[in-house]
């Protein structure tokens, strides 16, 4: 940053928060990129928002604003990432939600971002348990609006992650006290080799296997549970943040918190309903895509 005007809004430590893993190179990419948008406003220091646009463009992809979606899937949309928010907002042990967003981008059509406080390196088994349960979030949310015959897709990849989690729990990390600290399974084997030359095959038998199952769809059935009745019981938050979504697209922390503490979300900082920029969902409410429904 030290070639490039900052505004005095800018916090390095969040950026940091936001960019784990990222190389000298990655980063210098970043404030070349948060320099390029605040040039595009024709501003003369580079503030906050734009390094946030920046993280999320290198990130999560280039926004697609292009792209025409009807009002049953924005509605759907918002309740789905705000259902991820709640839930991920509320378990304790878990990463505290840094921003959420009904933009397109790249192959998702909304992105709930969550950020750690501090550098981790191992992950102890609640929070595990509290990822599963804000995983389903966006899930139960559906089900809640539109009913389990109008849940859709969405949801393939949270589900796909949430059963590699509780697969790793039972047969690779020992938190099953039906099957203990043994390891199943076998890693993955060289590409070149083969599993079967690079590691001998671990036999196991059907009943071993019928309880590896059980205990994996045990966290998965209870981490369920878990989210649906802490969505039941805050539905007039989840109501409210998905109609903020639908307002403004994009929500941040400080929204969530104000949604959370059951007040009227904030509006963000350089928000108009005139402002000419186009924001395709801005005139958009919950009432109005209901109707459509």
């Amino acid at each position: 940053m030290r070639k490039v005007p900052i505004s005095d809004d800018v916090e390095p430590s969040i950026i940091a928060r936001g960019t784990p893993g990222f190389s000298g190179a990655d980063l210098a990419n970043l404030v070349n990129e948060a320099a390029l948008f605040a040039a595009r406003e024709n501003k003369r220091t580079v503030t906050m928002e734009e390094f946030e646009q920046a993280k999320d463009k290198i990130m999560m992809g280039t926004e697609r604003r292009s792209m025409v979606m009807s009002e049953k899937e924005k509605l759907n949309t918002a309740y789905h990432e705000a259902g991820h928010a709640i839930v991920g907002y509320i378990v304790p042990d878990h990463d505290p939600v840094h921003k959420v967003t009904i933009i397109p981008r790249g192959r998702a059509l909304g992105v709930t971002m969550f950020l750690p406080e501090e550098d981790t390196y191992m992950q102890s088994k609640e929070y595990l348990l509290a990822r599963i349960a804000a995983l389903f979030g966006g899930r139960i949310a559906e089900s809640i609006i539109n009913g389990n015959q109008g849940i859709t897709t969405g949801a393939s990849n949270d589900i796909e992650v949430a059963t590699n989690i509780a697969t790793n729990m039972v047969t690779k990390w020992g938190f099953s006290d039906a099957l203990g600290t043994i390891k199943f399974g076998e890693d993955e084997g060289s590409p070149f080799l083969g599993r079967t030359a690079s590691s001998p095959s671990q036999h196991r038998s059907e009943e071993t296997s019928k309880l590896i199952d059980s205990e994996i769809k045990s966290i998965i059935d209870s981490c369920y549970e878990r989210a649906e009745n802490l969505l039941k019981t805050n539905l007039d938050k989840l109501n409210v943040m998905a109609d903020a979504l639908l307002k403004y697209e994009t929500i941040d922390e400080s929204q969530i918190d104000d949604i959370m503490a059951g007040a009227e979300p904030r509006e963000p900082k350089g928000w108009s309903d005139d402002d000419p920029k186009p924001k395709s969902n801005k005139k958009t409410s919950i009432k109005g895509a209901a109707e459509e429904l």
